[in-house]
């Protein structure tokens, strides 16, 4: 009888605790969402007294924050094009051809896109995109993105070719398809999956970068959502709480919606297979 209250007790403290850990972490997201509807955005006042939606109007009258926005999403998309594409058959490639050391190349750039990153990486990047005449384009921004991610992004999708059989492509090719038809008609619908993966975490780091498009362009109106945030702050530094949270709120959007989404049409299973 003893152990049983001891569980039954220590069940309850465990609830307890995660209840208010959990209050905890809800506490501030639930002061993100009414922020953006509240006249005086004060700590003590979650819900909106009274509602009002003046922030989003304001917001929606600077033309500079609703353009980074739309620069934010021209970043995403191209570079999410750019990485898809470019991932999904250099890693096919390295899967199945059969060069020497290629699993050392794989390795290799892994490792240079996780050591050289950042900040670390801007003054050469810069050089050569001066080099090359391309600052202040969107082009730019979007190239410089796409060559951060896609090593990282083809050592995720080869380990999902690695989990095709060959004798999959094989069988089609026998059955008298090309090694092109093999792969568009045999293998991509197999690593969709992976190909979503790698879209969803590409799209996520490009719309919440800063630095590479702070750097790379000089025009305001090319700026993105993530430096068009700072007109929101005063000229002495300090934020106007409710025009940030509303930009804010709006920010956050497309990655909400993006999740659902994503949720909605895979349900985040991750797998795949051939239909007979």
């Amino acid at each position: 009888m003893g152990d049983y209250f001891s569980r039954y007790f220590t069940r309850i403290g465990f609830s307890v605790l995660a209840s208010i850990i959990g209050a905890l972490f809800a506490l501030p997201l639930i002061w993100f969402l009414f922020a953006p509807f509240n006249a005086r955005a004060e700590l003590g006042l979650a819900i909106p007294d009274p509602f009002t939606l003046s922030n989003f109007v304001t917001v929606f009258n600077n033309a500079f924050a609703i353009r980074g926005l739309w620069n934010s999403l021209l970043h995403s998309v191209g570079g999410v094009i750019l990485v898809g594409i470019g991932a999904t058959l250099a890693a096919y490639a390295l899967s199945r051809s059969n060069l020497p050391g290629k699993r050392a190349v794989t390795y290799t750039l892994l490792l240079f896109s996780s050591v050289v990153s950042g900040s670390a990486a801007m003054v050469p990047i810069f050089l050569i995109i001066n080099s090359m005449g391309l600052i202040d384009t969107h082009f730019a921004v979007i190239l410089v993105f796409a060559g951060g991610l896609l090593p990282t992004a083809m050592f995720i999708l080869r380990d999902f070719i690695d989990g095709i059989p060959r004798s999959y492509e094989e069988s089609a090719m026998v059955a008298g398809a090309s090694p092109v038809q093999s792969f568009f008609d045999v293998a991509l619908p197999v690593i969709r999956p992976g190909v979503v993966v790698i879209v969803v975490w590409s799209f996520v780091n490009i719309w919440g970068s800063f630095l590479i498009p702070f750097i790379l362009l000089r025009s305001s109106d090319k700026m993105p959502a993530a430096v068009a945030i700072y007109s929101f702050y005063s000229e002495a530094g300090t934020p106007i709480v409710t025009l940030l949270a509303a930009y804010a709120l709006l920010y956050s959007l497309p990655v909400i919606g993006l999740y659902l989404f994503v949720s909605w049409r895979f349900g985040f299973r991750f797998f795949g297979g051939i239909k007979a």
